[in-house]
């Protein structure tokens, strides 16, 4: 009976089905054929801190008035005392006029002492010297005018505390460190960078008990809690150094390695640092931080700046390479950028205007250079298929536009003509670098008459792209400028790639 009755409830009309069911109609996976990325990729912070490219340091602070590097921890607060109104405001507007797009200001060294009236430590600016230092609140006062002037802005902030009795012991961390971080990430929730020094422990003042206290500084520091505290203030703040998000090119003298990657293990302190890892799992982009003055970080008497065209050579070693250039230019102790800093960064940012283009404040007596890829007839050896990854991506100043080939594709052809010939000096890529860094190996070949080929800068690496490489056609970072080629034609060949190669942008100059 029970089989006879399941096979009454079967007997239902066909048609019965077809009104119940629908056909819908299925659109592709990925209609646009949008390339895979090509892991590690960076997230959108990373992103973000790369588009800064070139950006100040500003050491001042208990060593400007000591005339020290390192303050042991002992220094009186008294000691500090500015002879004028710090001017946070002048160091903006001057670095600006540099080409640069933000800053990091020291509001805490080695010493322990901050530059902000802090509920951590009474070793901060209300025992200041001078009245000016009791009032400059330096990070309030930097962050506001970092604004005003449409700069991005971050803090240094020592880990490492040779003032304090709790440095070392568990509760400096959580009742000290993180808590000082805090207090930094709440002047500005627009914040792209806060900067964790290496100098992790050794003998200080401690409270007055002095000795040695070292630290691993990879457990020490909480970095996971560290990071997630610091990003629920100021979510695209990227941490460095300690903080894992950026790592130190390995060099204080302003130049990364020919061939770069983004790339490293995690925390890897076997990886050469100008050079990252190829084979890296985690996307960890290079900083070079470099000093614009002969002397140390904090201000001394009788320094002198480097020349603007050795700043402009530290330009294309590192921003060119697929690095960061952070410059350090210290105040005095009024509080302010000499006039010899001053005027060979407004000579930096005119040459940086004149020789690649880049847009700089307050420039009246300066052209900008042209841009010789707008005008040039632009054939590539493959598009990809699709319609978003044409070769005028490469000059339409996108940076969300990209060419690219098909994905079995590794080696690929862009040649750039002219009906007469254009005096060239310098050549400009970048990778989408959203869908991760790929490029491994390209050429660079000029045409005198259209016909025969020669290759350029056959001594210098042609390795690596990223999101930004600058290559001057001479070979030469040291003689930067040249008289340059008279050509007709310009031809890059990428030679092997990670993965399909896509570039975002090109530029000649």
């Amino acid at each position: 009976m029970k089989i006879k009755t399941l096979l009454v409830g079967l007997t239902i009309p066909l048609t019965g089905f077809a009104q119940t069911f629908q056909v819908v109609p299925q659109e592709p996976s990925n209609p646009d054929n949008v390339p895979a990325p090509c892991h590690p990729v960076p997230h959108k912070r990373q992103i973000l801190w790369n588009e800064t490219e070139f950006y100040a340091f500003f050491h001042y602070g208990m060593n400007t008035f000591t005339g020290k590097e390192w303050g042991f921890g002992d220094e009186d607060e008294s000691i500090y005392a500015p002879k004028a109104m710090p001017n946070p405001e002048q160091w903006i507007t001057s670095v600006k006029a540099a080409g640069m797009q933000g800053g990091i200001a020291v509001v805490k060294h080695h010493d322990g002492f901050c530059l902000w009236p802090t509920a951590t430590t009474t070793h901060n600016i209300t025992g200041a010297g001078s009245e000016y230092g009791r009032t400059a609140n330096i990070p309030q006062l930097y962050a506001e005018a970092s604004r005003k002037h449409g700069m991005k802005y971050g803090f240094y902030i020592s880990p490492w505390d040779r003032n304090s009795a709790h440095y070392g012991k568990d509760t400096y961390v959580t009742e000290v460190f993180l808590k000082q971080c805090e207090e930094l990430a709440e002047f500005g929730d627009d914040q792209f960078e806060m900067w964790f020094d290496g100098a992790n422990g050794g003998d200080g003042y401690y409270g007055g008990e002095g000795g040695s206290r070292n630290v691993d500084a990879s457990i020490y520091y909480d970095t996971p809690n560290l990071r997630a505290r610091v990003h629920q203030i100021a979510e695209n703040c990227v941490l460095w150094g300690v903080g894992g998000e950026a790592r130190w090119i390995g060099n204080e003298s302003g130049y990364a390695g020919n061939t770069n990657w983004a790339m490293t293990d995690y925390m890897s302190e076997s990886v050469v640092r100008e050079e990252g890892d190829i084979d890296g799992w985690f996307w960890n982009p290079g900083e070079s931080d470099a000093k614009a003055t002969n002397n140390g970080w904090f201000w001394h008497q009788g320094e002198s700046m480097k020349s603007a065209e050795r700043l402009f050579q530290m330009y294309l070693e590192t921003v060119g390479r697929n690095a960061t250039l952070i410059l350090n230019c210290p105040p005095d102790q009024y509080g302010v950028l000499p006039t010899n800093t001053v005027n060979e960064l407004k000579k930096l940012g005119k040459m940086l205007h004149e020789r690649l283009g880049l847009p700089v404040y307050n420039l009246s007596d300066a052209t900008s250079a042209k841009d010789y890829a707008k005008t040039a007839n632009i054939e590539v050896s493959e598009t990809r298929t699709g319609t978003l990854f044409n070769a005028s991506n490469l000059t339409d100043g996108d940076k969300d536009t990209y060419w690219g080939t098909n994905d079995d594709t590794r080696q690929a052809t862009i040649t750039l003509s002219w009906d007469e010939p254009q005096t060239l000096r310098y050549l400009m890529m970048q990778e989408p670098i959203a869908l991760g860094q790929r490029i491994k190996d390209f050429k660079v070949e000029y045409s005198a008459d259209g016909n025969s080929w020669r290759e350029l800068c056959p001594v210098l690496e042609t390795t690596t792209v990223g999101y930004k490489r600058i290559i001057p056609l001479n070979g030469s970072t040291s003689e930067s400028y040249g008289e340059g080629y008279n050509a007709m034609k310009l031809r890059i060949t990428i030679l092997d790639s990670r993965a399909c190669p896509l570039l975002s942008n090109l530029s000649v100059y």
